[in-house]
């Protein structure tokens, strides 16, 4: 443990957050920039005696559930969250589940592509961000509860709307394989995650298909180059599918774009126009888009 530079770095960390930032009143006569020493400590939940005692450099290891507190009352980023775990002599332990949580800059990345329908998925093939186009291609995922939003759990189990298997892709048997495999290999990299448990649990209590795959073993997936959509309004979109990986998050970022001019482009700007598709209720009627570029909006 290094106490000299961990007590720095967490005055460094101190001093540049306002109070606004951590939801407290400024106060009078407030002379420290940042934040007091017993305001971190009340927002990391320890005595405002141990964390000044951190401060000073005289305070034993801190544990890793304190760790995590003072990294969440300094908002601290994931770079510095693992180095105070540094400091600390506490190297940082690895995630009990996937991560959930996007970041802002990727999230700007999807409002930013108005003419690709994107999503984000996680280690276990849920969808935790997307923009407006890939809702109006695949499904308001925002109307959707979390369970609902698991790409696996969707393709084995349903619903298959309009006798549809997965949005009536072209490869929804290939994609059911390559989840498979990518859902065996999340779940040996989160052996402690309930939520992985209960979804390798589920899908081999009410899939056959899914309990035959998963005792093959396999745990390597190429992802499909093109697909087909076949959508109950504009009708078949082949897209181009290019996945990005975010591995300090475990994640992906899913891509789908149509070949310019060609008729599934033209699908795409009428669903920009449409809006999100909804798989309960009757179908939208088609509208023709303007030709407007800006007819197009993500």
């Amino acid at each position: 443990m290094d106490r000299q530079e961990m007590a720095a770095f967490l005055r460094s960390r101190r001093e540049r957050i306002s109070p606004a930032d951590a939801g407290l009143p400024r106060g009078p006569r407030r002379r420290t920039p940042g934040l007091r020493r017993e305001e971190v400590a009340q927002l990391a939940f320890i005595s405002t005696e141990y964390y000044t005692r951190l401060e000073q450099a005289r305070a034993p290891r801190p544990s890793h559930e304190v760790l995590a507190g003072l990294a969440r009352a300094l908002r601290l980023t994931d770079a510095e969250r693992d180095h105070l775990h540094h400091l600390a002599g506490a190297p940082p332990l690895p995630p009990a589940g996937p991560s959930r949580e996007v970041r802002q800059s990727i999230r700007d990345l999807l409002r930013r592509l108005p003419q690709a329908a994107a999503t984000v998925t996680s280690a276990t093939s849920e969808v935790i961000a997307w923009n407006d186009l890939a809702a109006a291609l695949m499904e308001d995922f925002s109307a959707l509860p979390r369970h609902d939003r698991n790409l696996v759990r969707r393709v084995f189990l349903g619903p298959h709307t309009h006798g549809q298997r997965l949005y009536g892709v072209s490869d929804a048997n290939e994609f059911a394989v390559q989840a498979t495999q990518r859902l065996r290999a999340a779940a040996a990299r989160y052996p402690d995650d309930p939520e992985t448990a209960e979804l390798v649990g589920e899908l081999l209590a009410r899939s056959e298909e899914f309990a035959r795959l998963w005792d093959s073993h396999d745990v390597s997936a190429d992802s499909a180059l093109s697909k087909t959509f076949q959508h109950p309004v504009v009708g078949p979109v082949t897209v181009n599918c290019d996945v990005l990986d975010i591995t300090d998050r475990d994640q992906q970022v899913v891509i789908y774009t149509a070949e310019p001019g060609s008729p599934s482009a033209e699908a795409l700007q009428l669903l920009s126009v449409i809006g999100p598709r909804h798989t309960t209720g009757p179908a939208r009627p088609a509208r023709r888009p303007s030709p407007s570029p800006q007819s197009c909006s993500t």
